[in-house]
């Protein structure tokens, strides 16, 4: 089945990232001290989620979220992975440098850093539940 051309295409932006983890107390706990993330809404044992700039950063307990909803309540779809996730979140060339700072004086093992072919650079780590976290500047997809 072909794309009607005739059709505007809808703007797009993403409004939400999801990740998931056991752990959502560790998970609540480094985001808060390593990332000064506060929680926008907290259901102990099924999600916390995070307001980051004009986007939502989800993290779903996998266990709480795979089964249909009960009745009654939102008819959210059953969803959740296995296995480690990955967001990378947008920074400026110094604000890298400073979380870089950052996460070696917490201990935080950065497991790359670079700078990518066409310009700008990268620096990954983990969450408590395994999840590739990166820092990087916009500039290594061309958005400025």
């Amino acid at each position: 089945m072909g794309a009607d051309l005739n059709v505007p295409s809808p703007s797009l932006s993403i409004l939400e990232t999801v990740l998931y983890a056991r752990d959502l107390a560790a998970i609540e706990d480094f985001y808060r001290r390593v990332l000064g993330l506060e929680p926008f809404a907290v259901v102990p044992g099924r999600h916390v989620f995070y307001r980051c700039g004009n986007q939502m950063l989800l993290i779903f307990n996998p266990d709480a979220t795979r089964h249909p909803p009960k009745p009654g309540a939102l008819p959210v779809p059953p969803h959740g992975m296995e296995g480690q996730g990955h967001v990378c979140f947008r920074v400026s060339a110094e604000d890298l440098d400073e979380w870089r700072s950052k996460l070696t004086a917490l201990g935080i093992e950065i497991e790359a850093a670079f700078e990518w072919p066409k310009g700008g650079q990268s620096i990954y780590f983990r969450d408590p539940a395994g999840n590739c976290l990166e820092f990087a500047e916009a500039r290594i997809w061309g958005i400025s």
